[in-house]
């Protein structure tokens, strides 16, 4: 009987070969993705308790270091006192979940409500519509062991309408032995997934932010390669028995709005978000990782950003094995223009992730170097690194159009208090022509107009007399 290795037998993914249904057919190997799935233990709660009953005895350091022999299985028993969630990993296309990397990956995935750059397109579809540039940005990410995700990702913005492409590639290799370890096959286990994504934001305006609301359809393929029978020898096309296509949709919902705003600013402080992902049919039986997300985020400070994200997977196949909901926490810290500091936590069951970053802005190229430790563990294989290298490439004249019906504005105002109502208005139409939705520009023209109104009637009243 041959035997299968993937990775080295390490996450995210343990394959295992069953017996032929008859005697001497051929047997076939099942690909179990395990990327986010790490069991809990009942046992540790009771460990924990006892800790905690002799902290304050004399021997409580020794006791504690005796209970948990490294800081990975005392964070471990803190974060299982939920107990075990017997629906975790029953869900296909676990790929969709790894994060490509970025800011998202760094503040946690506590992303759905801060969307400002390329990540978004992993969490909430609505931001493409609310890009201040346009972007062009390739991520790597140092998974597990031997497991890599590559990706891609441009967006660009015309006017309230957001367009943006993606695709992410997670690979890994796959080799299958015999009991006398000679090599059978090999080849790789690859997930590909390509997104489309259009987003419009509703109701722009100087005062009320608007709606973005956007979607993004998704096509993956799963690809396994070919495995042997019983007799080590390899079946042509028994890889194409577990490889598949999918195809799923995301939809998303993004507004900012001001709220114990502590310094002066015009850029709104704080965002809300909600976004429904992965949403599909199963695929040979097995459902898509559907997920709600709401997310909010919050400025009380100019260069500190904290946000928080919710999440609730939906099992669509049959709602009550839908597994736990879990969380996470994002802060940011803008250092100087060109340097952001960025930490995160995600929660997820007995799982935490702790992730530090950096975002560096050589303009227009902007890297965001990521560290993750999953876990919070020592230091093995469960830590990694992610890179984001990510090009602004303008933002379509935008800003200097802003400006320039910025500066038609004040001279608006200045031809106002002199009383030249007829300038105003002109200068402020051209500058509406260059902003629509610049309202005090169209407030004081619509007063503007009034007033001219009311002196007209006021000298044909006094021709009549």
């Amino acid at each position: 009987m041959a035997r299968c290795l993937v990775s080295g037998m390490v996450p995210p993914y343990h394959c295992r070969r069953f017996p032929a249904q008859a005697e001497g057919g051929p047997g076939y190997i099942e690909i179990i993705p395990i990327l986010l799935y790490i069991p809990y233990s009942m046992k540790r709660i009771a460990g924990l308790l006892l800790t905690l009953a002799l902290a304050g005895a004399p021997l409580g350091a020794q006791t504690l270091q005796a209970l948990y022999p490294t800081a990975y299985e005392l964070v471990y028993s803190v974060f299982s006192l939920g107990g075990e969630d017997p629906n975790e990993g029953m869900t296909t296309f676990l790929s969709t979940l790894v994060p490509m990397g970025g800011s998202a990956e760094s503040m946690g995935m506590a992303f759905t409500a801060v969307a400002d750059d390329a990540s978004f397109l992993d969490l909430n579809p609505a931001a493409s519509a609310l890009q201040e540039q346009t972007q062009f940005a390739f991520y790597h990410n140092n998974w597990i062991a031997d497991t890599r995700i590559e990706a891609v990702v441009y967006t660009m913005r015309l006017g309230t309408l957001g367009l943006s492409v993606g695709g992410k590639w997670l690979y890994l290799p796959f080799t299958e032995y015999t009991d006398f370890a000679e090599r059978v096959s090999t080849g790789y286990y690859s997930e590909a997934i390509g997104v489309a994504n259009a987003s419009l934001h509703l109701f722009p305006g100087y005062y009320f932010y608007g709606i973005a609301v956007g979607g993004s359809a998704k096509l993956a393929l799963r690809s396994v390669p070919d495995y042997s029978d019983d007799n080590g020898v390899v079946i042509p096309g028994s890889g194409g028995g577990q490889s598949a296509v999918a195809v799923m949709a995301d939809f998303g919902m993004l507004t900012r709005f001001n709220v114990l705003k502590l310094y002066a600013s015009r850029e709104k402080n704080a965002s809300f978000g909600v976004a429904l992902k992965n949403f599909g049919p199963p695929i040979m039986d097995e459902p898509m990782p559907t997920i709600a997300t709401a997310g909010f985020s919050y400025s009380f400070l100019k260069p500190i950003l904290v946000s928080a994200d919710i999440s609730f997977p939906i099992n669509l196949v049959d709602l009550s094995l839908s597994e736990d909901f879990y969380w996470g926490a994002g802060y940011r810290m803008t250092v100087t223009d060109f340097w952001k500091l960025q930490a995160g936590l995600l929660v997820k069951g007995g799982n935490p992730r702790l992730s530090v970053g950096a975002a560096i802005d050589f303009s227009p190229l902007t890297l965001d170097i990521n560290y993750t430790l999953d876990l919070t563990t020592q230091f093995t294989a469960l830590n990694r690194m992610s890179i984001e290298a990510r090009f602004d490439m303008g933002d379509m004249g935008r800003s200097s159009r802003a400006a320039r019906a910025e500066e038609l504005y004040l001279r608006g105002l200045d031809a106002y208090a002199a009383g030249d109502l007829e300038l105003a208005i002109s200068l402020w139409d051209e500058s509406l022509q260059l902003n629509p939705f610049f309202d005090p520009a169209r407030e004081n023209r619509d007063t503007a107009r009034t007033s001219l109104e009311l002196r007209q009637r006021m000298l044909e009243l006094q021709r009549l007399e």
